[in-house]
């Protein structure tokens, strides 16, 4: 760890653009902590519709992926339970 004569080097304005720094992630944590929130909820009202929580977490995963991408680990992934006779 830096000594304090190195603490004591730092300006004043290097000083007050890290605190701002540190103060935007925190923010940025809690926003993120709301949204999570947010998304547990309509994961819930999605639940009491009669929707499978489960089957949309794995459509909005496979959403993210590239259609190609996503094509491609579908065909290892048959390849695989071939493979094991599973298929």
């Amino acid at each position: 760890m830096a000594d304090n004569a190195e603490i004591t080097k730092i300006d004043e304005t290097t000083r007050e653009k890290l605190r701002q720094t540190v103060a935007k992630i925190e923010r940025l944590e809690e926003e993120k902590k709301e949204v999570a929130e947010q998304i547990k909820e309509v994961y819930g009202e999605a639940k009491a519709i009669g929707f499978d929580t489960k089957a949309l977490r794995q459509v909005i995963r496979l959403r993210k992926i590239e259609r190609a991408e996503r094509e491609e680990q579908e065909m290892i992934l048959e390849t695989y339970l071939i493979a094991l006779g599973e298929a």
